[in-house]
């Protein structure tokens, strides 16, 4: 299947049309001071620029006014977005470098004849096949009246179209959020209506397929991005997951973003599992609002990437709104596992509880965790908790972990803290003392870290296949 790779830098209609006024303050004779007009593009950085064309060149243009808005919003922001370098702090840990030495080739849509996927899950499942909805490797057994799962671009119903175009699209993340919104070719739609409790969870299964060679320099790009709308009283479970497609060991980029409203007393239970290739890069946003009443549960494990970041940005938008997050990350090899979260709560008896753990078992590995819980002036009986726990199983394996809690309300119960160790010697000869080797002691000590996390999944079927995984990942024998 042929990639377009990256044409030569031109600035296409819609990063064009922005000028900048740069006026000569030294007179020229005659006293008439001169004006001169210069591309914003001088000023940014071409490198983005160049991306930012390929990825409009590669997509058909829409008649969709909320996929538009978001493509002109995200175009706007890259226009004053650089590549992000460890001089800046939010990267200070990050090397992207891998990224940028890449020839970035935006994926095209897959061809249905070609595949031979298999959907591996009892749940309704919508796959998305390096960015683009694939129907027919979907199952969406019917939902409730009102409840929509599906393509913006197929939305007939004015209610629900009415709703989006409402949404703004307002949020402005990093330079991966805006490249995501200016390539992404549809968007991703579910829609709860008022007072609907969906009763199975439902499935994103996103299946990378497109992949090159370890050895080439070519990265296929896939951007693929979900809108969830849950209106008051609604209630919904997501499970995404990110997975390989075809050869395991290909290299390839998955640049993905979720945005979430959770209406008054509305409830969503989120899962995300990342079990991409160890040659790829997987980028992901979540952002979430959460009116008053609310409640937000997010369960992650992620395990794959040669590098691997998730950034996580949620705002508690009412009173009496309760947030859970449960992460864990798991580096095996030469990987960089990061988490980016930042939770913001503005209303009073708010609730955010958060607990990350991770385990680097690579001399090479190196995970990074940088939270940010802020608490407002009116976030007053705010109950907020967060703690980070990580496992250096290998000498030079790396963490850096930076939790970090302010508040500015003086009517709060808060805390945090952070904790870095091998396993304790006490806990091996407690195994040993009766008759079990060092290594399945390890190895049970290892998961046991890891299950107060995979025990959170609240499908069985997900849990079981996350605990076998991870089993897998610490088998000694594994190549």
């Amino acid at each position: 299947m042929a990639l377009s790779a990256l044409a030569p830098i031109s600035i296409s209609p819609s990063l064009s049309k922005f000028t900048t006024t740069r006026i000569n303050h030294k007179a020229p004779k005659g006293g008439i001071f001169t004006t001169k007009f210069t591309p914003i593009s001088a000023l940014s950085d071409p490198y983005v620029l160049q991306i930012a064309e390929t990825l409009e060149d590669s997509l058909p243009s829409t008649s969709s006014t909320p996929l538009q808005k978001l493509r002109d919003n995200s175009s706007n922001t890259l226009l004053s977005t650089p590549w992000p370098s460890k001089k800046d702090e939010p990267f200070r840990f990050t090397d992207t470098s891998f990224l940028k030495n890449s020839t970035i080739q935006p994926t095209p849509p897959p061809k249905n004849e070609s595949l031979s996927l298999s959907i591996d899950t009892l749940l309704p499942t919508l796959s998305i096949i390096d960015g683009y909805i694939t129907k027919s490797l979907s199952d969406l057994t019917e939902f409730p009246i009102g409840v929509y799962v599906g393509s913006l671009l197929s939305v007939d119903s004015e209610t629900i179209l009415k709703r989006v175009s409402e949404y703004e699209f307002s949020f402005k993340g990093d330079l991966f959020w805006s490249l995501n919104g200016v390539g992404t070719p549809d968007v991703v739609l579910v829609y709860v209506p008022e007072g609907c409790k969906v009763e199975n969870p439902l499935s994103l299964r996103y299946v990378s397929v497109e992949g090159s060679d370890k050895e080439s320099k070519s990265l296929p790009f896939s951007n693929p991005r979900v809108l969830v709308l849950v209106e008051k009283g609604g209630e919904i479970s997501i499970v995404e997951e990110y997975v390989s497609g075809g050869d395991k060991d290909k290299c390839y980029w998955t640049n993905s973003v979720m945005e979430v409203v959770v209406g008054e007393g509305a409830k969503v239970n989120h899962s995300y599992i990342q079990n991409q290739s160890f040659n790829a890069a997987h980028i992901k946003w979540t952002w979430v609002e959460q009116e008053s009443n609310s409640t937000y549960e997010h369960i992650e494990v992620s395990t794959g990437g040669k590098l691997s970041r998730h950034n996580i940005h949620i705002q508690q938008v009412g009173p009496d709104t309760v947030t859970e997050l449960s992460t864990f990350h798991m580096c095996v090899s030469d990987q960089t596992q990061d988490l980016h979260s930042r939770l913001v709560l503005d209303h009073p008896r708010g609730v955010s509880q958060q607990i990350h753990k991770c385990i680097v078992a690579h001399s090479s590995g190196q995970a990074v965790f940088d939270g940010n819980v802020q608490v407002n002036r009116y976030a007053q009986q705010t109950n907020a908790g967060q703690l980070t726990r990580s496992l250096l199983l290998e000498p030079r394996a790396t963490v850096n972990v930076k939790p970090n809690l302010q508040i500015i309300a003086d009517d709060v119960k808060c805390s945090h803290g952070a904790a870095i160790s091998d396993l304790e010697e006490d806990q091996l000869f407690y195994f040993r003392a009766r008759g079990i080797d060092a290594e399945t002691a390890r190895k049970a000590l290892i998961f046991s870290f890891a299950a107060e996390v995979v025990d959170r999944f609240p499908n069985a079927s997900i849990r079981k296949k996350v605990e076998t995984h991870i089993r897998e990942l610490l088998d000694p024998s594994r190549p």
